[in-house]
């Protein structure tokens, strides 16, 4: 049981990284924005709050700096894709290829630092319930509010106005237009929230998960989270079903090498993208299942004047 509570803890642990990046890029398809550049995105926020935090000594700056660098990214590709009209797939692509090419370069200095050390947090007395308390109760801030952030959008996004909006702009910003409402803007601003997340994404990983600086250290979990948000149809509490999964096949390698399995750790390694795989593969037996719950503009550029 004790095992199993730990194993439990490390899936949330793991899968708050998903999590956040999944809700980033779930507000930016809700808008009718596809944003291939997570892995960049998250690359660059992992980096910046890894300096940040060094420099500083603060988790608290760390974040700052790794949604600020996130969201700034997200701008770029923001005007990019929804002023000029440029391609989202190819200047999603060129924004993940950025981003690793850039913190491969800006990352030396920090490959020997690091970061003090930072005191576990435990939730006063929820904590100390057996089997509960290990599992649920001992975690990293930022998996509590990555839980909080599910349910105000899931609040927000389907019993506020400003949901209804941002899923109109989605579905057909040309009818939201004729409203008056401001599609650019209110896409620009789902796609800096986005970046702002995916940011948040890479310093957990960096400052959190794995407290070092490392090259290429999201290691594809910026595109497991783009299939995320297909795989839970566009909805935030699948999305934090689906992380919890993910991060589960990521742990549970090291479950099954403490229980003395004997099974080569390149097939273990490889199991969240193969699971990733394959759920991408099911989804697309049913077309029609993800056309029903697929924001309908998503992909297509706005044009106000046409």
């Amino acid at each position: 049981m004790e095992a199993l509570a730990l194993l439990i803890a490390a899936s949330l642990h793991a899968g708050t990284i998903l999590a956040l990046a999944g809700l980033g890029l779930l507000i930016n398809e809700r808008a009718g924005v596809l944003n291939l550049g997570a892995e960049g995105m998250m690359l660059c926020g992992a980096l910046a709050g890894f300096a940040a935090t060094s420099a500083t000594g603060g988790t608290l700056a760390g974040f700052a700096a790794a949604g600020l660098a996130g969201a700034l990214m997200a701008a770029v590709f923001g005007w990019l894709v929804i002023w000029l009209n440029t391609n989202q797939y190819a200047t999603g692509l060129a924004l993940s290829l950025f981003g690793a090419g850039l913190t491969a370069f800006a990352g030396q200095p920090y490959t020997q630092v690091k970061l003090p050390d930072t005191t576990p947090f435990a939730v006063p007395y929820l904590s100390e319930l057996p089997f509960l308390g290990a599992a649920l109760f001992k975690q990293h801030p930022l998996v509590y509010a990555a839980v909080a952030l599910t349910l105000v959008l899931t609040w927000a996004l389907y019993r506020t106005r400003t949901g209804l909006v941002l899923r109109s702009v989605g579905e057909n910003p040309e009818s939201a237009h004729a409203l008056g409402y401001p599609v650019r803007r209110l896409r620009l601003a789902a796609v800096v929230t986005g970046g702002a997340l995916c940011g948040l994404a890479g310093a957990y990983v960096s400052v959190v998960y794995t407290p070092l600086w490392v090259e290429n250290m999201t290691a594809g979990k910026g595109w497991i989270a783009l299939a995320l948000t297909t795989f839970a149809t566009w909805r935030p509490g699948r999305v934090l079903l689906g992380a919890y999964l993910f991060g589960g096949l990521t742990m549970v390698q090291f479950y099954l090498q403490g229980m003395g399995v004997e099974i080569p750790s390149q097939f273990l390694s490889m199991l969240p993208y193969v699971a990733t795989i394959v759920v991408l593969v099911l989804i697309s037996r049913n077309p029609l299942w993800i056309r029903v719950n697929m924001p309908q503009s998503i992909g297509k550029p706005f044009y106000p004047g046409a």
